[in-house]
């Protein structure tokens, strides 16, 4: 079956490029677009997409306004966030709204399409820049209390658990986690859907983040690879 999506771009020409970019392929059928927030949050109750393809800056409702509303339904579409600013503010916001990802719009068609069929799979995609900042942030303070501080949400976890929150904060596939831990790519996927339910989060994108927040995971140092 097809990938759902939906674009969503108030410049009428951009909006254009990208569904035809995505409804080439076999595996992708555009289902609607709009031109603002309120017209995505209202066409993406009627159309169920499986994606919605998001722009941030846009009249009437903006980008981080609409994902926040339509990830927040129940058997929410995933949404990928695209923009030209590679601004600080537009990546918190946008993953902290619900989005699964984030990449600037001049992102190469092959990889804007990888970007959709990793969201709609339950992973999540970040632009490099949008990552670096996102580690840059914490490594600059912004993050919140010490490792290892106590916390209601890390409580609900078991030691495997927080272990696979850690790696999977720290950038890694399932299989570098199976492999750094020594158990099978299937447990690794077991443990991150246990504490993605427990957690009440959708995605690795907001198991990071809460990471983060919580003191669970820090930068790497300057000089490691991420």
């Amino acid at each position: 079956m097809s990938l759902t999506v939906l674009v969503v771009d108030d410049q009428g020409i951009v909006r254009a490029g990208f569904a035809a970019v995505i409804d080439a392929e076999e595996d992708m059928t555009v289902v609607g677009e709009a031109a603002d927030g309120a017209a995505a949050v209202r066409l993406a109750g009627e159309l169920a997409p499986d994606v919605v393809v998001m722009d941030v800056r846009m009249p009437e409702l903006d980008g981080i306004a609409a994902t926040r509303i339509i990830t927040g339904g129940e058997n929410a579409p995933r949404v990928l966030v695209l923009t030209t600013f590679d601004l600080d503010a537009y990546v918190f916001d946008a993953l902290r709204a619900g989005a699964s990802g984030f990449l600037l719009k001049d992102v190469h068609p092959a990889e804007l399409l990888q970007g959709i069929r990793v969201v709609a799979a339950g992973e999540s995609v970040l632009a490099p820049s949008a990552t670096r900042r996102l580690i840059g942030h914490y490594a600059s303070g912004g993050g919140g209390p010490a490792a290892g501080e106590a916390s209601p949400e890390l409580d609900s976890l078991t030691a495997s658990q927080r272990n696979v929150l850690t790696l999977v904060a720290s950038g890694l596939t399932n299989a570098e986690i199976a492999e750094q831990l020594g158990i099978t790519v299937g447990t690794v996927k077991s443990h991150v859907n246990a504490l993605l339910r427990k957690l009440g989060l959708r995605d690795r994108v907001q198991a990071t983040i809460l990471a983060y927040d919580l003191g669970l995971a820090r930068p790497n140092p300057p000089g490691t690879h991420l």
